[in-house]
């Protein structure tokens, strides 16, 4: 490992803390719409149910696993009732006198197996299961956090758009204001045709700028309903003015709250899965032993089936070892291994891909908030100079095109503005995506906090 971020933040070797709850993260940023619809998610999204489901699946097959290494015990009753032949085979000759008879035959057997695991093949089975297990369970938070990032991002761009359509719906007002003030001139004979045609134009450039943002923001509602688990024509979110601020970030951010991120646990738990599978391909070079029982009754009359004299048992016992198979065994255990070198490689793919977006949403975050800063006085700057070319268009010092360009240069300048802000946002959610769930450490267990239905 590193011995820090690039960024920030100092690191230590420690085992995944993947377990560590990360809480309502997404409370940092204070907006109780963004709170509910969190909440609706976690109740309803098919995602989430479905690797709930994957989870499921993946304790069952732990438990057709760990049943192998216990004995297996079945009763068997059967009944019958038969005719025997008058010309049966049965004698070296036909006999005078053989007659054809009918006869029932009652049994209650019971019947144990049990394969002994001298060479940890079973045991082996079962820890590569239980690790899938402990996979899958990780895997399912990575889906939890993936979608409770998913649906914060798309919320963000929604509100981001709304800002946006606002600011394009100030300027279209100013533009419409402008087209009134040219046609007056016109009238008293300041202003051209040419003049009218372009603020005509600039009006419908406007109209068209805030029908597409229109359109963003209902595609990015619809995005957020099927997130939700609901249908998108009975989903609706209503417009709002709402400031989002970007949390902030303690300084000297540890590095070790990367332990917690579940993906990476997910990796290493498939590789532990792997690793047991190669003792299972190695397991079968060795013999198979099998202990075999069964006791219990059996007779031609009913009365008389559970008669002492009616008792019967058997005992016995197989060993089977693989003398010749073409090669399947080795093949077998050259794939295990092969798969181990595969799962590791992926391992450390993670880990430092990890590392990587760490560092990209903490650089991200520095540079963006530098980015603000002058963004903010490009603003101010634009806002001062459109007054201006106002003010020289109404003393006719200037043409109509001066403030068409001035106010064109300020709703660029607001716009940009806008996304920045909204980058920051979405900068602070791959922080702490990056980090498993945020910087804020609890004691209690994940599963208390996000259980998976059982």
């Amino acid at each position: 490992m590193p011995a820090s971020y690039r960024e920030a933040g100092p690191w230590r070797e420690a085992l995944p803390q993947d377990a560590v709850a990360k809480g309502a993260w997404w409370e940092l940023f204070g907006d109780p719409v963004l709170d509910d619809l969190q909440r609706r998610a976690h109740a309803a999204s098919p995602r989430l149910q479905a690797a709930a489901a994957r989870v499921e699946q993946a304790r069952a097959l732990a438990g057709l696993a760990s049943a192998t290494t216990l004995p297996i015990v079945e009763l068997a009753p059967d009944a019958a009732r038969f005719r025997v032949s008058r010309n049966r085979p049965d004698q070296p000759s036909k006999v005078p006198g053989n007659t054809e008879f009918e006869t029932n035959r009652f049994r209650l057997p019971l019947y144990a197996s049990y394969e002994v695991d001298l060479w940890g093949k079973l045991k082996r089975q079962l820890q590569a299961a239980d690790a899938r297990v402990a996979a899958s369970e990780a895997a399912y938070y990575t889906v939890l956090l993936g979608l409770e990032g998913e649906i914060t991002g798309a919320y963000f761009s929604l509100r981001a758009t709304e800002d946006d359509l606002r600011i394009i719906n100030d300027n279209l007002d100013l533009r419409r204001k402008a087209r009134d003030l040219v046609v007056a001139r016109k009238r008293n004979g300041l202003a051209t045709d040419f003049d009218v045609a372009r603020i005509d134009t600039e009006v419908s450039l406007a109209q068209s700028e805030a029908q597409a943002a229109a359109r963003r923001r209902a595609e990015t509602e619809h995005a957020l309903a099927v997130l939700l688990g609901e249908a998108p024509e009975r989903f609706t979110l209503s417009a709002e003015r709402r400031p989002l601020q970007t949390p902030a970030i303690p300084l000297g951010l540890p590095s070790d709250l990367l332990e917690r991120r579940t993906d990476v646990a997910e990796a290493e738990r498939l590789l532990a899965a792997r690793n047991a599978e190669i003792g299972v391909a190695r397991a079968a070079f060795f013999p198979s032993i099998r202990l075999f029982g069964a006791a219990g009754f059996e007779s031609a009359q009913f009365s008389d089936l559970l008669n002492s004299d009616s008792a019967i048992w058997a005992l016995a016992a197989s060993l089977a070892q693989p003398l010749f198979d073409g090669g399947r065994l080795r093949a077998n255990r050259a794939r295990a291994e092969a798969a181990w070198q595969e799962n590791l490689a992926l391992y450390r793919e993670r880990l430092l891909v990890a590392f990587r977006e760490v560092d990209d949403a903490l650089a991200g975050l520095r540079y963006l908030s530098d980015q603000q800063q002058s963004i903010g006085e490009a603003v101010a700057s634009a806002r001062r100079a459109e007054q201006l070319a106002g003010a020289r268009y109404r003393n006719g010092l200037v043409t109509v095109l001066d403030v068409i360009d001035a106010q064109r240069s300020r709703l660029q300048t607001e716009r940009q503005r806008n996304l920045v802000s909204y980058q920051q946002l979405l900068a602070s959610v791959a922080l702490v995506k990056a980090l498993g769930g945020g910087w804020a450490a609890r004691d209690q267990k994940i599963a208390e906090y996000f259980p998976i239905a059982e």
